[in-house]
């Protein structure tokens, strides 16, 4: 596991936007379609403890989380059985059949502009 970046007194929105930046920027397409996605579907009403294991949960590899998620390998102790694993893996079933794509960076930032404007 990589060693971690304190960010004492990092403001919850700002986490929020960093979160969103990781998801996006793994490194393979499976981790940054499945971590964007489920990010999109559940930061916004995540709390600061939260928050900080999603933190957490992202220093590990992607190939971990990918296949932690879609039930291929045993999560190590320490996040197995954990409300977070269990709402990715939720995600990653895709019940509904929903046409996931990369959510749009900008999206859903009301005060945001965008590179281009």
């Amino acid at each position: 596991m990589p060693l971690r970046k304190d960010r004492p007194g990092e403001a919850v929105d700002t986490m929020r936007a960093r979160l969103v930046w990781q998801t996006r920027k793994r490194g393979t397409l499976e981790s940054d379609l499945l971590l964007s996605t489920f990010a999109r579907e559940n930061l916004a009403s995540m709390s600061e403890v939260e928050l900080r294991e999603f933190d957490r949960l992202l220093d590990e590899t992607d190939w971990d989380i990918y296949y932690w998620a879609i039930g291929k390998r045993a999560p190590p102790a320490r996040w197995a059985g954990t409300a977070l694993l269990d709402k990715l893996k939720q995600h990653a079933k895709n019940e509904g059949r929903v046409v996931r794509r990369m959510p749009d960076l900008w999206e859903g930032r009301a005060s945001a502009t965008t590179p281009e404007s």
